[in-house]
């Protein structure tokens, strides 16, 4: 199959709420996977949504090893999928949801890649937000190609208040984060899982999408990857995850 035939295949699917074609199965390469996706990010914005960044995953062991794959990843996000921390997100609205924990950042000088080095990485950074990704289990995430383009899972994300960056106090690989799931402690895991450092992430994404020929848009926010495992939600359930710098971020599902 063509990659205009998968395209549409997709996107014709989508509108049914098929989100993984039997007649991809198997079929795309993860770099057409890509090119899918982003073909059909485009035929959204041209129907009136509005991209608000990109979300980078599997980036820490914890999510390599629950997922069975072993390197990144990256999708898009949308102005539509963006919820203030507080959210309630109805259960029955979302399929099989989890949650990752992760920092929102956004950019404040457009990085065009490659060669983009962590330097000039942290150099581009506006601020950064605790953050909640809310991902949704559509189909069999072993099948990589088929679930990048279906946007890695992406549903919503949850972000709480938004705090200046200062390159030269902050630092992104020492910063940690405790996970509450319905008042109870799960763990605290730090920065540093996260490829070392979250701004290793986002260093990754710049070079990443210059591949597509593509820039990291000074304005677009950064999910930069789950510093834990996801946690797999149940109706009811509220998750809230404290920050040691950058504060707390909830989300319930009743």
């Amino acid at each position: 199959m063509d990659l205009n035939s998968a395209i549409d295949l997709v996107w014709e699917n989508r509108q049914r709420g098929i989100y993984y074609p039997d007649a991809l199965n198997g079929i795309l390469s993860l770099d057409d996977a890509y090119r899918v996706n982003l073909a059909i990010t485009q035929r959204l914005i041209a129907n009136g949504e509005k991209q608000a960044g990109w979300k980078v995953g599997v980036t820490a062991k914890a999510m390599q090893e629950q997922m069975g794959v072993h390197q990144p990843v990256f999708g898009v996000l949308f102005e539509s999928g963006h919820r203030d921390s507080g959210v309630e997100l109805k259960f029955a609205d979302l399929i099989e949801p989890s949650v990752e924990n992760e920092l929102c950042i956004t950019i404040g000088k457009t990085l065009r890649g490659p060669g983009v080095s962590i330097e000039q990485t942290r150099a581009s950074i506006a601020s950064v937000a605790p953050a909640l990704e809310i991902v949704e289990r559509r189909g069999v995430f072993s099948d990589l190609p088929l679930a990048m383009a279906d946007n890695a899972q992406q549903k919503h994300f949850v972000s709480a208040k938004e705090m200046p960056w200062e390159p030269i106090s902050m630092r992104l690989s020492k910063e940690s984060v405790e996970v509450f799931l319905n008042g109870i402690s799960q763990e605290i895991a730090s920065g540093a899982e996260v490829m070392g450092d979250p701004i290793a992430s986002v260093t990754w994404l710049a070079n990443k999408l210059a591949e597509f020929d593509i820039a990291l848009e000074a304005g677009m926010r950064v999910m930069s990857g789950s510093f834990t495992k996801q946690y797999r939600i149940k109706q009811g359930d509220r998750i809230e995850s404290r920050f040691t710098l950058f504060g707390a971020v909830s989300v319930r599902f009743p």
